[in-house]
């Protein structure tokens, strides 16, 4: 729902890289712990032509103190997820991305 609304909004597709995770696969690829993926409440995505600053403005925007908004500047890859459990904000780390 979220990133059909972005979708449009940008007017161009978006490319889900990830979304649902076995606890397995989440361990495998270095999620967190406290990942989203295995609970289904999360999804890493990349949409062409779009900055990640433009993307993390847009949910920021919206969701100023709800949700789980990730930036991953390397892949120009935007995490959300819809976590209960307060906001979070974070950057790869190694990664240069003022949020």
């Amino acid at each position: 729902m979220h990133l059909d609304a972005e979708r449009r909004h940008w007017g161009v597709p978006a490319i889900i890289t990830s979304g649902f995770r076995c606890e397995e696969h989440n361990r495998r690829v270095g999620g967190s712990t406290n990942s989203q993926h295995p609970l289904a409440r999360a999804l890493d995505s990349v949409i062409q032509g779009v900055t990640l600053r433009q993307r993390y403005d847009y949910y920021q925007s919206r969701w100023p103190n709800r949700y789980g908004i990730g930036v991953y500047p390397a892949d120009n890859m935007l995490h959300f997820d819809t976590r209960t459990d307060g906001p979070a904000r974070w950057v790869q780390e190694g990664q240069v991305f003022q949020l």
